[in-house]
């Protein structure tokens, strides 16, 4: 990379937690030069605007829980059951991280976005749709090769899943409590163990 694309990398990856922390809308101009070190004169030479920081410091932020949960449902696992568990684990075991982070950046986005925002949420609504197509792919494979029910709604299945994650990661961050995570992620296991595997366990 050029000493251009370095500084516009680093800016946003030093920035891609603070904006999931505190904001897409609070976090200001001044907090940007605190985390980086860097001028607003370096900053505006990179971007145009604040918004653009943010925008680059989401997709950031999305691309590396995207990742994550690829190689949850990648091939390192034989059946369509197992990928789906691995997603299930994926979670159990990275809650902490989440957390930490300032919570699942798509839900974080997602919220502060809905009226104000109407770039981000756009960007937003694209992780949504290929987290749940990723998932209803992973299901659809199971039902072609025999080993999921053919009648099962793939694609309505993979928004709930994530409709119980993004549940259960919001209840369990605002109360401290990992309990409601838990909850959801044993919902997802009984979806998958009693409505999508052929015989159910």
């Amino acid at each position: 990379m050029s000493k251009a694309e370095k500084t516009k990398q680093f800016i946003i990856e030093t920035t891609a937690p603070l904006f999931n922390k505190k904001g897409y809308l609070s976090t200001t101009l001044s907090d940007i030069t605190e985390a980086t070190g860097l001028t607003k004169g370096s900053i505006y030479g990179n971007f145009e605007n604040k918004d653009e920081v943010a925008l680059a410091a989401y997709k950031y932020n999305a691309t590396l829980l995207t990742k994550s949960m690829a190689r949850s449902l990648g091939e390192d696992f034989p059946s369509a059951t197992d990928k789906l568990k691995a997603f299930v684990n994926f979670y159990r075991k990275s809650w902490k991280a989440v957390f930490l982070n300032g919570g699942c950046p798509l839900m974080n986005a997602a919220t502060e976005a809905d009226d104000t925002f109407p770039i981000l949420k756009k960007q937003v609504t694209l992780s949504f749709e290929g987290w749940i197509k990723k998932i209803s792919t992973t299901i659809i494979e199971g039902q072609q090769n025999g080993e999921l029910n053919k009648k099962a709604n793939a694609n309505e299945i993979a928004s709930l899943f994530i409709m119980l994650t993004e549940g259960g990661i919001l209840l369990s961050k605002t109360t401290g409590d990992e309990s409601f995570l838990n909850l959801a992620l044993d919902r997802i296991l009984s979806i998958i163990d009693q409505e999508l595997n052929i015989i159910p366990s």
